[in-house]
């Protein structure tokens, strides 16, 4: 399939979503995620060595970041992304087994299924996470593995709470360059307490296995994870339950449902 008839195919989900989502576009322009640590981590018990020969589809592409580390070990790569395929596309000019589709990971039919299928850090930000969980499962072989990341409902308290009431209040209409100035300020405010305080064994603190990562983080990486917060139009905090039933054993088996640094989901199973 084409690029071009990729476009036309959808452009009815995409004008229905490209307001909402033009955040995205804006994000992958101003920022980049190249951390392939964390990547490795979000995929676990799966390596990068499981995508090695594979045909895979990537269901949020973002700026194509885990598309470029993937892209190497891959027969075929097919990273879809509601707006951003032109962002992800530069970066992996030079990977010639990758295809990129502009599409609702949601609601797209892409005639076919794949070895893998992975989604990291997109679904708990689409419109309705089940069915977008359920598509992305109709796109998996018999004996192919599905791999998700998502934010969990689980000690993301203070975001769900705290956070998302303040960004739909304040700052949904701001200016992305002037959210990322924000963004910069907070991230710089959080130093001193994540390496005084948080190096205290007070693990009752909230965040405290999160902010772990930010000390192995850039400055710039951890203000892409604040502006991340900030900036997305809309999340859906998955529960344990929530996550369990996307991964039942009569559709999967090996399935594994870890936690992630207190605030997020890794999941996978192979599918019947």
């Amino acid at each position: 399939m084409s690029s071009g008839l990729s476009i036309n195919m959808f452009m009815t989900e995409r004008s229905k979503e490209q307001t909402k989502q033009s955040e995205w576009h804006q994000q992958w322009s101003l920022l980049e995620d190249n951390e392939l640590f964390l990547f490795n981590d979000w995929i676990l018990p799966n390596t990068l060595e499981d995508f090695r020969g594979k045909d895979v589809l990537e269901c949020g592409c973002g700026g194509g970041q885990h598309t470029s580390f993937i892209a190497p070990y891959a027969k075929s790569l097919t990273a879809v992304d509601l707006n951003t395929t032109d962002i992800a596309r530069i970066r992996n000019k030079d990977a010639g087994n990758v295809e990129f589709v502009e599409a609702d990971i949601a609601a797209m039919d892409l005639g076919k299924q794949f070895d893998i299928v992975f989604s990291i850090g997109v679904i708990h930000h689409t419109d309705n996470p089940d069915r977008t969980i359920a598509n992305l499962t109709k796109h998996v072989k018999p004996g192919g593995k599905l791999i998700v990341w998502v934010y969990s409902k689980e000690g993301n308290e203070l975001v769900e709470h705290v956070v998302e009431p303040l960004r739909k209040s304040f700052l949904k209409n701001m200016s992305r360059d002037s959210l990322l100035g924000i963004s910069k300020a907070v991230t710089a405010s959080l130093y001193l307490p994540v390496f005084s305080l948080y190096l205290l064994p007070l693990k009752f603190l909230p965040f405290y296995e999160y902010f772990g990562n930010f000390r192995k983080l850039s400055f710039e990486r951890n203000t892409l994870n604040v502006f991340d917060k900030l900036n997305a139009p809309q999340v859906d905090f998955i529960s344990r339950e929530r996550i369990s039933k996307w991964f039942s054993s009569e559709t999967f088996k090996d399935i594994n449902i870890n936690a992630y640094k207190g605030v997020s989901w890794s999941g996978s199973g192979t599918k019947k």
